[in-house]
């Protein structure tokens, strides 16, 4: 075989993350409503104890809806409200029966449902025992949390030793509001809890968070604040101004901020936009946003249409375009330890050429294949029956494509490679 001097890489860059059935998207705030959820609350008439009616769920419903709308993994969470009601071993039975239910999800579909477990609050010593099985033996992908538990807020002592346990797990939580202990029920009924006490709720649990440096003492948390940072931007600097007269009064303790806030991430469930996006920035970086359907508390194709006006937005927004990727998929994937995706493993067709690297990138992937020469290319390559089928499925993936004429290092080692790939074959 004549010495090779000079070869060819054709270089593809994909973006198939913008494919109408791509699955890009983690879902890091979604809720399954089981049967045997809904008996409890009903057989203590509190179906409406969060002020409206939980919608009808199954796992047909869900995936049709992920599949619609380009959503690879969802996380599973259990909704408002807690599932107590003065007796301390129903509600354990529920929550365990919930989190088997959520692992026999996670089992027949694991690519597609993750779940984070639900404690049997407000009994501390029941939860221990409840994250311990399910993080240890079910496997979960981390825990939820109530904003507050029939009273029991997050951040009070009393809940310390179920930190410590969490902590020495390196849990994820997922945070979610429930109705305010005490709750104004003149005033809920004219303003629904999701509208404004949700987010308060959420502010709330936060701050009493933050006053103890619960986040800094278990370093090992990482925590997930639902709907768009709620009102922290705004709450956030307000304490930052505060506490100097408190603390000058003995009132409250000092709070490492920093520390604190650098553990808490992000969720876009609600009314995701540009705009709230960048106010969330001001308390929080672009590695801790991620994106939420709230998935079923409104129609599919309403979230869908949501999701991709969301898309379309960061995508023409020259200072958050760069983190869209970031905030639909890789954050999560990140946190929850998601298998990558986008990635295609094409196989080559001749002797003539040979696969280089595949690597993902922020928003494409790229494909360099080096060849002998350029009529290897051309006569092995584009010219065959596979390539014309391959080339009309993916054309509308492709942003380049670059013939560049490259200079091996080492030419006498590539006659070897192609030869290699020819027995292998």
């Amino acid at each position: 075989m004549m010495a090779m001097k000079r070869l060819f890489f054709i270089i593809f860059l994909m973006i198939s993350y913008l494919t109408g059935n791509a699955q890009n998207v983690a879902d890091v705030h979604c809720h399954n409503i089981p049967p045997f959820y809904m008996e409890t609350l009903e057989k203590h008439n509190a179906a409406l104890d969060e002020g409206f009616p939980l919608p009808e769920w199954n796992v047909d419903s869900h995936l049709a809806f992920m599949d619609s709308a380009g959503i690879g993994c969802s996380i599973l969470t259990m909704p408002a409200p807690q599932p107590y009601f003065g007796d301390s071993k129903e509600c354990r039975e529920t929550i365990r029966r919930y989190n088997e239910f959520c692992a026999g999800l996670k089992t027949a579909y694991p690519e597609r449902f993750r779940f984070c477990a639900s404690l049997p609050l407000p009994d501390v010593d029941a939860a221990i025992a409840e994250a311990v099985y399910a993080l240890d033996t079910l496997g979960a992908d981390g825990i939820k949390l109530a904003t507050n538990s029939r009273g029991q807020y997050l951040g009070d002592e009393v809940l310390d030793p179920l930190m410590e346990v969490l902590d020495k797990r390196n849990a994820v939580i997922i945070l979610h509001p429930h109705k305010p202990v005490p709750v104004n029920g003149k005033l809920m009924a004219a303003i629904p809890l999701a509208a404004y006490e949700y987010p308060a709720e959420t502010t709330r649990a936060i701050m009493n968070m933050l006053a103890r440096n619960i986040l800094v003492r278990y370093s090992n948390l990482r925590v997930v604040v639902p709907h768009c940072g709620s009102f922290l931007p705004l709450a956030i600097p307000r304490l930052k101004a505060i506490i100097p007269a408190m603390r000058a009064k003995g009132l409250m303790d000092d709070i490492d901020f920093e520390g604190n806030l650098s553990r808490l991430y992000y969720d876009l469930a609600g009314a995701a936009s540009p705009a709230t996006i960048r106010s969330m920035l001001t308390v929080t970086s672009p590695d801790h946003i991620l994106y939420g359907s709230d998935y079923p508390y409104q129609p599919a194709e309403v979230l869908e249409r949501n999701l991709r006006l969301l898309e379309k937005a960061l995508s023409e927004d020259k200072e958050l375009s760069p983190y869209k990727e970031m905030f639909l998929w890789g954050n999560a994937a990140r946190l929850f330890s998601l298998k990558p995706i986008g990635k295609k493993i094409v196989k080559t067709e001749n002797n003539d050429s040979v696969m280089g690297d595949n690597k993902e990138t922020e928003m494409m992937v790229r494909i360099s294949e080096i060849y002998a020469n350029r009529d290897a290319y051309k006569h092995h390559h584009i010219a065959t029956e596979h390539f014309k089928v391959y080339k009309q499925g993916t054309l509308h993936m492709v942003k380049s494509l670059d013939l560049v004429d490259m200079t091996s290092m080492n030419p006498a080692v590539m006659p070897e490679i192609f030869f290699k790939m020819r027995d292998e074959k």
